[in-house]
């Protein structure tokens, strides 16, 4: 039996990078996920890979802007009108990433584009989806934030803000709802990724990380990241709640 069989994903930012890589792992271990983000053709891409690498789990392509909450009430009841239910909440998606910007450039409308696109977002998708976690008494919720949100990155004032708020929300979950047998845990990753290339100082980061992470080498979505997170949205990690685990070849000392 595959780790996810017959469990229900939704995965938020399945277009590319670690969202992609997530949602073809899940669809490897049974789930059927449901693939979601605004570039309808690179989902399509998604399920087709799915489909010619075999695996035994289904994508459905969900098109959503997570900037737009009735965009995420209608892929929540989209979800529960086709599948009766939800199992698993994985928030991976960021806004702003092509918008970095050092403290003192930093204004209102991008600490915004950050944060509605990033835990915002992310709590309202775990607000919606509580209901029928409660329910089932079951569910597992996965966050996605990053070392900048525990450490100092000059230059990703927005983006470490952002991340230290879905850290500091994931606790707060993780205590609130592990009586409905809810676990809620954040993933800190280093992988490669298109947003590396969108700014100068996304690249000056690249090649930083490339001479520290001590295994030698940047991961990859799909072979580095995405068997942590299946194991996380698993039955066997019930008693894995409100941890903040380093998917980053040993860069970040978290604490």
């Amino acid at each position: 039996m595959k780790m996810l069989e017959k469990k229900v994903a939704l995965v938020v930012g399945t277009s590319s990078g670690i969202g992609y890589g997530t949602a073809l792992r899940f669809a490897k271990e049974g789930a059927t996920v449901i693939a979601s983000a605004r570039r309808l053709e690179k989902l399509e891409e998604l399920k087709k890979d799915a489909l010619e690498r075999g695996f035994e789990g289904e994508i459905v392509p969900y098109k959503c802007d997570i900037m737009v909450e009735a965009e995420l009430d209608a892929m929540v009841k989209f979800a529960i009108d086709n599948y009766g239910r939800i199992d698993i909440l994985a928030c991976i998606a960021q806004n702003g990433m092509l918008d970095q910007r050092f403290t003192m450039d930093v204004n209102a409308e991008n600490a915004h584009l950050f944060f509605d696109g990033g835990p915002l977002y992310t709590l309202q998708l775990i607000q919606k989806c509580m209901p029928y976690f409660e329910k089932q008494h079951f569910g597992r919720i996965i966050t996605c934030a990053s070392g900048a949100g525990v450490g100092s990155t000059p230059g990703f004032t927005s983006y470490s803000m952002a991340k230290a708020a879905t850290i500091a929300l994931t606790r707060i979950c993780a205590k609130e709802f592990a009586k409905f047998g809810v676990t809620t845990n954040c993933f800190l990753p280093i992988a490669m990724a298109d947003s590396f290339s969108t700014s100068d100082q996304s690249a000056e980061a690249l090649e930083f990380l490339k001479s520290t992470i001590p295994v030698g080498y940047v991961g990859l979505p799909f072979e580095d990241i995405s068997p942590m997170l299946a194991f996380l949205a698993s039955d066997d990690a019930k008693y894995v709640n409100g941890q903040f685990i380093g998917l980053d070849g040993g860069c970040v000392e978290l604490v």
